[in-house]
């Protein structure tokens, strides 16, 4: 992420008719950092996520990311602000090829490289090197994520945890300056977790594939994965935010305790 840029979430609110599923959650995502955002099922988490990257225009409160309003926002322009994201249950082209996969994720770069169709009637088109360059970044993903070698088989084909890969290498191909995580541990196994700890962290440090640092916004049920990334965690229950601080605060927090990792039982 761009340095001095952050994510400001402000009194952002969400309802449905009668039904409030966000009730005006407010924190900071600091540049540079993983932010992780838990809580219980129905906490009101990917609510917020679908506020955030434009798929829901909340009710009321700001969504700021540096100086762009992301709250007044068509989704697609939110895109070209540089949100990207992932989704609970995978959105890959199955029966396309991994590298068509993060081709298409730059669809708009090359387009915009023959003036949108136009430079390319006339032999004007810069296409051909745009389509150089798309084709080494997204290969460059496909070997941050260790799926090089999978290139030309079909998305779909993949296994799961690769698949999950997959589609964070895709969110990259879009050069974000955050990137919106949702339950990527979910289905995955204990090394696989651990994989993609290690990638969301050179995401964050700017050590995967030559990109810049980017700011990461996580919802997770895993917890090992959470405490072990997060520089810092907001906690909703019941579409409020009820805590937030360092893994280190939050594991000791009883709000916490008591709303999601559980009380101890008595002895």
């Amino acid at each position: 992420m761009t340095q001095g840029t952050r994510l400001v979430v402000d009194a952002v609110t969400m309802r449905f008719g009668g039904l409030t599923a966000v009730d005006g959650v407010s924190f900071t995502a600091e540049p540079g950092d993983i932010t992780a955002v838990i809580g219980p099922n129905g906490a009101g988490k990917t609510t917020l996520f679908n506020c955030i990257t434009g798929f829901y225009r909340a009710s009321s409160g700001r969504i700021m990311l540096g100086e762009t309003a992301l709250h007044r926002l068509p989704g697609h322009r939110i895109a070209l602000a540089g949100v990207a994201r992932t989704f609970q249950n995978i959105r890959l082209f199955g029966g396309m090829t991994c590298l068509e996969n993060l081709l298409v994720a730059q669809h708009r770069r090359l387009m915009a490289a023959s003036w949108f169709g136009i430079g390319a009637v006339l032999g004007l088109s810069r296409y051909p090197a745009a389509e150089r360059e798309a084709v080494e970044r997204a290969r460059a993903w496909l070997e941050a994520t260790d799926l090089l070698d999978r290139a030309d088989d079909a998305a779909g084909s993949l296994p799961y945890g690769a698949q999950r890969r997959l589609e964070i290498a895709r969110a990259m191909c879009t050069g974000p300056r955050l990137l919106c995580l949702d339950e990527p541990a979910a289905g995955l196994n204990p090394r696989e977790s651990a994989a993609l700890s290690q990638l969301v962290r050179a995401i964050r440090d700017g050590t995967a594939a030559g990109a810049d640092p980017c700011s990461v916004l996580l919802i997770e049920h895993d917890m090992g994965v959470v405490m072990g990334i997060s520089d810092k965690i907001v906690v909703l229950d019941h579409g409020a935010r009820i805590a937030m601080g360092t893994p280190a605060e939050i594991r000791a927090d009883p709000n916490v305790i008591a709303a999601y990792l559980g009380e101890d039982e008595p002895a």
